[in-house]
């Protein structure tokens, strides 16, 4: 996935990810005022800068298409973790088959993304 995120931004699109976690992930460090807001019971936090932010929020079984909504400005969004959406996919099999070279995958992409946006009602 890095090496394909790096191809594609390589080739001068804004790329996006959304990742599933399995484990429901850790989403701030213990010690920071924001770590210490969603101990206190706050079901969100924000942290920004002048570059960027971080948003956190309790959300029963939120969706790819919620997520994708966040990245109105990315040319490219890769999900990892999706098996089950309807968006198209690369099946990764990993260390069993070798993986396929990121420009041969980011060709793909960028012939998919030249077609238009991909819908899908899931």
């Amino acid at each position: 996935m890095t090496r394909l995120v790096a191809e594609l931004v390589r080739r001068g699109l804004r790329v996006a990810t959304i990742k599933h976690d399995g484990h429901d992930f850790q989403p701030d460090v213990p010690g920071t005022d924001s770590f210490r807001h969603r101990e206190a019971g706050a079901y969100g936090t924000a942290v920004f800068s002048n570059h960027r932010f971080l948003v956190t929020k309790i959300w029963e079984k939120p969706d790819e298409s919620a997520l994708i909504a966040a990245f109105p400005e990315a040319d490219v969004i890769l999900l990892e973790g999706f098996k089950h959406s309807s968006y198209p996919k690369y099946l990764c099999r990993w260390p069993g088959q070798p993986l396929p070279e990121a420009a041969k995958l980011a060709d793909e992409i960028e012939r998919l993304r030249d077609e238009g946006p991909i819908r899908t009602d899931n």
